[in-house]
């Protein structure tokens, strides 16, 4: 079974770690092992030795010094040492052409890792955005998002167009080297990006891990997800 490298969210005031439970769930369901990486790792690059593949998880806000940016008003919550992590994770598991698999704010961690840009807040620089972090429950689909033809994401759905969950105020902007945009909202908010050149690198800006029970694209996307990091081994 492939060992899948979870990124974990740090609390700011105890400075406890957590994964919430649907991602180890998801890709346990999937066939994968899953396990929570250290975000004070002695060496980041021997760490990625040691796993098949890497899932970014969702979480604060990103630095936008990582895109060459100043603090915007609505900028939430950062957290520097787990965009240092994550951002070399990232970068290095591109150059390995490890299997990656980014949620949430892990699209725009892949993303920014790449080279690309993020809006900081959406509702104040995208004239005409619809509502992007929903009150419904959390495994409930509130928005669709149209799939390009002939990507991994459009494979997965068998569909041009799903619905998602939303729990989002950053998104992608300018995209990274490599980088396709293979979804969006009708708004024009990209929601699902991949790698042209690797075998495996696919990010969403919803959240498949809380609508596995419930989703048939959610649960094609970690299957196909934990079998690319499984080709490695």
């Amino acid at each position: 079974m492939p060992i899948i490298g979870l990124t974990p969210s740090i609390q700011s005031v105890d400075r406890s770690i957590y994964v919430y439970a649907e991602y180890l769930k998801a890709v346990h369901r999937a066939g994968g092992i899953p396990v929570v990486l250290s975000p004070w790792p002695p060496d980041g690059l021997e760490v990625l030795r040691r796993i098949d593949g890497l899932l970014l998880t969702g979480g604060h806000d990103v630095d936008p010094a990582l895109f060459g940016e100043e603090p915007e008003e609505g900028l939430g919550e950062i957290t520097p040492e787990r965009d240092v992590l994550e951002m070399s994770l990232t970068r290095a598991a591109l150059d390995m052409d490890m299997p990656i698999l980014a949620i949430c704010r892990g699209i725009q961690v892949l993303n920014v890792a790449a080279g690309g840009t993020l809006y900081q807040d959406i509702r104040r620089q995208v004239p005409g955005a619809k509502k992007h972090r929903q009150d419904a429950p959390r495994w409930y689909p509130t928005h669709e998002v149209r799939l390009r033809d002939g990507t991994r994401i459009a494979s997965a759905a068998c569909a041009s167009s799903i619905r998602v969950n939303s729990f989002h105020h950053q998104a992608v902007r300018e995209l990274g080297e490599n980088m396709l945009m293979t979804g969006e909202a009708r708004d024009g908010i990209i929601e699902a990006i991949e790698s042209a050149v690797h075998r495996f690198v696919v990010g969403v800006q919803w959240h498949p891990e809380m609508m596995y029970e419930t989703d048939g694209v959610a649960r094609a996307l970690f299957s196909a997800f934990v079998a690319a990091a499984g080709e490695g081994r």
